[in-house]
């Protein structure tokens, strides 16, 4: 039997130590959740070792499949144009296949869910809070499609109400939607982040959160998001998904 292809998860990097810090726990739990795969962490921008870094040790390894799983949550730039790009230059003696965004999924709701009883709401609040799902925001029409496909979906679980916010590029502001939530009748108001780990736009989230009752953690290293990575990872190894460059 040939070796399982190697796990590279690939994260956006960040100046914030943070967001290295909840990448690398993350990336723990997925170890623990699936013995004797190997996984590896490489990131765009900002933070070491590198996606090519990567790439290039795998490669001198005399590793010959990688799955490499984008750490993003809806289809926008960075999955679209900066990670295919990266991932063409890998050596040519690597076999990549590219992995789906990890949103959306059931389980990141369930993860979402989790992060607001955690901060303090209980399933008996929901019929009577409303919920800002804030996201960090993109200019691409499909990622804020996505969005606010996931707040009306989830509305249908028993919500008072759940308004998509963005962070950049988009609006409403995470402040805007709160104030909404109040004036539509909404006892108590929740911010979720649907953002995976720390840093600038999560933090801009946290300060329009300032007249909501709860603003939960972000994802983080939830089992829920562990699971879907390990979901996109098992996909990506069906002989339909293409390989780069075949």
């Amino acid at each position: 039997m040939s070796p399982q292809p190697v796990l590279l998860v690939i994260a956006h990097g960040s100046r914030d130590p943070r967001h290295a810090a909840t990448v690398h726990a993350l990336v723990r739990r997925v170890r623990a959740a699936r013995p004797g795969l190997r996984v590896e962490t490489g990131f765009l921008d900002f933070n070491v070792p590198s996606v090519r870094g990567v790439l290039e040790s795998l490669d001198a390894d005399g590793v010959q499949e990688v799955v490499a799983l984008p750490l993003l949550l809806t289809r926008a730039f960075h999955a679209k144009s900066d990670i295919p790009a990266v991932l063409r230059e890998a050596p040519p003696r690597l076999r990549v296949r590219l992995a789906d965004v990890l949103g959306p999924s059931p389980l990141l709701t369930r993860a979402l869910e989790r992060r607001l009883y955690e901060a303090g709401l209980s399933p008996a609040d929901k019929s009577s809070t409303g919920v800002v799902l804030a996201s960090a925001g993109s200019s691409d029409p499909e990622a804020i499609a996505v969005i606010a496909d996931i707040a009306r979906e989830w509305r249908h679980t028993g919500w008072c109400a759940v308004r998509p916010a963005f962070a950049s590029a988009s609006l409403p502001r995470t402040e805007d939607a709160v104030r909404a939530l109040r004036e539509l009748g909404c006892a108590k108001v929740a911010v979720a982040p649907y953002v995976l780990a720390p840093g600038f736009l999560p933090d801009r989230i946290a300060r329009g959160a300032a007249g909501a009752d709860v603003l939960a953690e972000v994802l983080g290293p939830a089992p829920e998001v562990a699971r879907v990575l390990l979901e996109r990872y098992d996909a990506a190894r069906l002989p339909r998904v293409a390989a780069l460059g075949a």
